[in-house]
């Protein structure tokens, strides 16, 4: 099998690379610093003969007419403006897809905050559900998915909406466990916020799922997520319980949360230490459910989660 794989670099990317390599597959990696790629699978201790990275720019690549199949997981998580999602989240995708074979099987990876918070009343959010995203990011998603299935509709691509994914090698769930190992700990906002995840593992498991149903599945996003929810100070605790460390949690009011994120986008340090505390993302911050419904691809796909929260922490061994 010969793939096209973006987001190599990254979390979810870097693990379905190493699944890949472990199958024996061929991969053409699109990355900017095939230097930093180099050094991670370094450290992976894996082969990497059968890996060719190409540059990000699809103008420049080999010819890949012979490919099997495409993952698309590249994306900008955190931006301080629309115009910076959109020029990697849309118009990069746009050019990726152009690149790429016409009848080319393909996954994209999309998120939950394409389609925004669960509606109020409702227990969980479905893909029949208007989409009324809440941020920049969530903004820019949607409009990839949109330009997908208007552009792209004789290409079997199907997308995928995870919530918060959970596993190894995420360097962004580091805030995280430094706030479970504090005998203090500070969570945003002072009402109990229910949410939706997903194990990395079992998100992997929903490519390959996805990869061999696309032509069933395209042009529609499907939400994938673990059957299991918990509050935003459940996850703090799961991660401190995992990790040994007993400590209290101190709720900060919204007010304060907006002020300490206008305080983090000013400063390129601090926002490289809290992502998901810059104004964009604070955004989110504001529902109190992020709940979604994966009976949609459960029921076409027979894909279901297997990993509990507590599994997924302790996968994250590289801070346990």
């Amino acid at each position: 099998m010969v793939f096209l794989l973006t987001g190599a670099t990254g979390f979810v990317g870097r693990n379905y690379l190493l699944r890949m390599l472990d199958r024996g597959w061929r991969v053409f990696a699109p990355v900017r610093d095939a230097g930093k790629l180099r050094r991670q699978l370094a450290a992976e201790r894996v082969d990497t003969s059968r890996l060719t990275p190409i540059p990000a720019d699809p103008r420049r690549w080999p010819d890949i007419s012979h490919i099997d199949a495409a993952v698309h997981i590249a994306g900008v998580l955190f931006a301080r403006d629309l115009d910076a999602y959109v020029e990697t989240n849309v118009e990069w995708t746009e050019a990726v897809l152009r690149a790429l074979p016409r009848g080319c099987p393909m996954v994209i990876l999309s998120s939950q905050s394409a389609g925004g918070p669960t509606p109020e009343g409702k227990i969980s959010r479905d893909e029949d559900m208007p989409d009324i995203p809440v941020s920049f990011y969530g903004e820019s998603k949607l409009r990839m998915e949109r330009l997908v299935r208007r552009d792209y509709e004789g290409m079997p691509i199907a997308i995928l909406r995870p919530p918060m994914v959970i596993g190894p090698r995420d360097t962004a769930i580091e805030q995280l466990f430094r706030m479970a190992r504090s005998p203090v700990r500070f969570k945003p906002g002072l009402k109990p916020k229910t949410l939706s995840f997903i194990a990395c593992e079992d998100l992997l498991d929903a490519i390959d799922v996805a990869l061999t149903n696309s032509d069933k599945l395209k042009h529609r996003p499907y939400y994938v997520a673990s059957r299991q929810t918990f509050t935003d100070a459940e996850l703090i605790q799961t991660a401190a319980s995992h990790l040994r460390r007993r400590g209290i949690t101190v709720t900060l009011p919204d007010p304060l949360v907006r002020l300490l994120s206008r305080t983090v986008d000013a400063s390129p340090v601090l926002r490289a230490g809290f992502p998901s505390l810059t104004v964009d993302r604070v955004r989110e911050l504001g529902a109190e459910r992020w709940v979604v419904n994966p009976s949609a691809f459960e029921s076409l796909t027979q894909w279901y989660a297997k990993c509990t929260l507590a599994q997924a922490i302790a996968s994250v061994s590289v801070f346990g």
